[in-house]
């Protein structure tokens, strides 16, 4: 099993799974699994992390959402 690329489901994540993401980062949690195979459907299993590279979109994706303006 392959983790898709973090670019084709990050967007469409839930704030939740994406949190629960990074708090157990590299591994993922079960609902981000659930999510990204909902989103992708890719075959997601317990032994799938992200690797530095994911991290650090995740992360820069988050910083950059923080500091949008609110509308």
């Amino acid at each position: 099993m392959t983790l898709p690329p973090i670019r084709d489901w990050w967007s469409e994540l839930s704030d939740e799974a994406r949190l629960g993401l990074l708090e157990s980062a590299p591994h993922l949690g079960e609902s981000a699994r659930e999510e990204i195979r909902v989103i992708t459907g890719a075959v997601v299993g317990m032994a799938e992390t992200l690797s530095d590279d994911d991290l650090d979109f995740a992360r820069t994706e988050l910083e950059q959402a923080d500091e949008a303006p609110n509308d």
